[in-house]
């Protein structure tokens, strides 16, 4: 009878295309979880127009997803930690794309409130739960790039968003954008049979056959056998626990990763849902107020796939660092009235250092924490931080409704930057004595 390390054989295992499925099948999910969130920014001005919305109504209206996103991310993330993986992630697949279809229909703010806030439970859940699994299959060499690659489909789903809102609206409407996120509904039974679940929750469930057969497409060189006992990393075959997170000297840490996730998604939503509006107001048209949206999303890709290969090398934590302090300069100097060109490079750099912070946060996030709390971990943090993610639409409003220059909403979205820059930095400095045993003692990604 062999003792199989299951961690340890997922950690040293070369990326195949059982892994390049697993990525493609969680990134295309990010896709669509991107695509329906960014939507609303896409949609802002026309609203406002539609319905008479004052700045402060737009703002609230804005954050209905995000207190969904919360409360999601505090729900599913543990949940998927009880009953795995895949049930929670096609359970949120399902309620954020059917609502946002049901979103097209809506015929008052009420109704538009409503539809967004329960398509917020499921964006908000799914996200801890697809970077966990992607963090969890992903060998060790490269686990930063391919968790930053998987979600770099958010930012992918936000220029869908931009793209679609510049080809459809001015056609069709508002609405037309919303229906087309029936599309993952209509892939949901590919996702079911493609994407596998979490090994570490197999095991812990007691189901090891179905557990071995997913280790052998993962590791082509293991040949399953029936007497093999699959052993999980020290402490990983107990009761998931909130607490838990606070467990061996990770108290500090776990704050300090929630008022960066807190900083960076106030960055990340306030110019999301205010950019195009900002730009509008200071008389760029619609189509090109919705350009520096596209151009957002797309320095977010550079930012999160450039910043995962450093990551692989000289640490998240310094490159999370870095990224908090140029995003926070970036939207700085948008506050000075610069050229088209330079005005369009530093939007990209603030994509690339808020939404492609975020997205390295993740990365750090689920590798910070042992494998059964990863999804727990990250779930309170994203919820954490949507506490954020709701003020932010909601200070892009109040600073639009007091009529100041956009420069101010600049200088304000800049600000938290430096704040999460500084919760990094003693993040860096206070790193938990976890012991040796544990997975989370991987050492590379937080030097």
């Amino acid at each position: 009878m062999r003792t199989i390390d299951v961690c340890a054989l997922l950690d040293g295992a070369r990326c195949n295309a059982f892994h390049v499925r697993v990525l493609f099948w969680c990134a295309l999910i990010i896709v669509f979880d991107g695509y329906d969130l960014v939507i609303y920014g896409v949609v802002l001005p026309a609203l406002m127009r539609s319905w008479n919305l004052n700045a402060l109504q737009a703002g609230l209206l804005g954050s209905c997803a995000l207190v969904g996103m919360m409360l999601g991310a505090l729900f599913f993330g543990p949940l998927s930690d009880r009953i795995g993986r895949r049930k929670t992630i096609m359970t949120c697949v399902m309620l954020f794309s059917g609502f946002t279809v049901i979103n097209g229909f809506a015929r008052t703010p009420e109704e538009f409130a409503v539809c967004r806030f329960i398509a917020g439970l499921g964006i908000g859940g799914v996200m801890p739960n697809v970077v966990a699994l992607m963090n969890e299959y992903a060998p060790k060499k490269i686990r930063s790039t391919l968790v930053a690659v998987m979600f770099s489909g958010y930012s992918v789903g936000g220029m869908l968003s931009a793209g679609l809102g510049m080809a459809l609206m001015p056609a069709w409407g508002w609405q037309s954008v919303f229906f087309v996120a029936v599309v993952p509904l209509l892939v949901l039974p590919l996702l079911v049979r493609q994407l596998p679940e979490s090994i570490n929750f197999l095991v812990r469930q007691g189901k090891l056959e179905r557990a071995r057969e997913l280790l052998a497409k993962a590791i082509p060189d293991y040949r399953p056998d029936a007497r093999d006992r699959l052993q999980l990393a020290g402490g990983q075959a107990g009761k998931v626990a909130i607490s838990q997170l606070f467990h061996d000297g990770r108290a500090l840490n776990t704050l300090m990763l929630w008022v960066a996730f807190f900083c960076c998604l106030l960055m990340v939503y306030a110019l999301s849902s205010w950019l195009p509006k900002l730009m509008t107001a200071a008389g760029y048209g619609l189509n090109s107020s919705l350009a520096f949206l596209l151009v957002l999303n797309f320095g977010a890709i550079f930012g999160a796939i450039g910043g995962g290969w450093l990551g692989d090398r000289i640490g998240l934590g310094r490159v999370l660092f870095a990224f908090f302090t140029l995003g926070a300069l970036s939207l700085s100097l948008l506050a000075l009235k610069s050229p088209l060109p330079v005005l369009y490079l530093l939007i990209g750099i603030a994509g690339a250092c808020t939404i492609g912070t975020q997205i390295l946060a993740n990365a750090c996030t689920v590798q910070f924490y042992p494998a059964h709390i990863r999804s727990t971990g990250l779930g309170w943090a994203m919820g954490v931080g949507r506490i954020g993610a709701i003020i932010g639409p909601l200070l892009g409003g109040a600073l639009h409704a007091a009529q100041l220059p956009i420069q101010a909403s600049f200088l304000a979205f800049a600000l938290p930057g430096l704040v999460g820059a500084a919760a990094i930095l003693v993040f860096l400095w206070q790193r938990p004595a976890i012991a040796a045993q544990a997975e989370v003692a991987l050492e590379k990604p937080f030097s």
